[in-house]
């Protein structure tokens, strides 16, 4: 059944490979590690270490400084804790075919809450609201540091859905990542795909939010 404008109630939109570039995936780790001059070895052994951590502090179970000891720096270093979180810092750009501008569009329209609903470190993620002015489109933000929850997790759609007080077919949700659209979808949410910003403009007119 074609949804109406008036059926709707919420906006989410993921930040990584929709608003911006990712905030510490593999391509900005492995920026990172060149930045630094790593090894193949140290590299390897970093990587190793990443994953179960990475979790936690998304979830904002540790801080970074602590996924930074656990990780990175449980070898000496030639460089500072603080000197490589400002190499990571330096990742995050606009996304090049980037959707800020549907969301400064769809937040100026006043009709739907807007929000975020994404993966990222407390440390990372507001860093990031903050250096790219997202904050002022935003009505909500449903980052997994603040719900301690991660997509694709089905909890995490469920409790965006108690948060906003909305049934998920009230709900379109943007993220760049099937799994995640697949995810959100199972729980009745109106997932989008975001593959660039002219495909997301035609989803949206078609779903009559622009």
């Amino acid at each position: 059944m074609q949804c109406t404008p008036g059926d709707f109630g919420a906006v989410l939109f993921d930040v990584g490979g929709v608003l911006l570039t990712n905030g510490w995936d593999h391509i900005e780790r492995a920026a990172v590690y060149r930045h630094f001059g790593l090894d193949t070895g140290a590299i390897a052994a970093i990587e190793a270490r990443h994953p179960e951590p990475y979790d936690l502090l998304e979830r904002d179970r540790i801080t970074f400084d602590e996924y930074l000891g656990e990780v990175v720096f449980s070898e000496p270093r030639a460089f500072t804790p603080s000197e490589f979180l400002d190499v990571v810092r330096q990742q995050s750009k606009k996304l090049p075919d980037s959707a800020l501008g549907v969301l400064g569009e769809v937040a100026a329209s006043q009709r739907w809450v807007v929000g975020l609903l994404n993966n990222e470190s407390r440390t990372l993620h507001e860093y990031r609201v903050r250096q790219f002015g997202l904050a002022r489109h935003l009505d909500l933000q449903l980052s997994s540091c603040y719900v301690g929850l991660r997509k694709p997790d089905p909890a995490m759609y469920r409790r965006a859905l108690d948060i906003l007080g909305l049934k998920g077919s009230q709900v379109i949700f943007i993220d760049d990542r099937a799994g995640n659209t697949d995810a959100a979808a199972a729980e009745g949410i109106q997932a989008v795909q975001f593959v660039g910003e002219a495909p997301l403009r035609t989803a949206l007119r078609s779903l009559g939010i622009l």
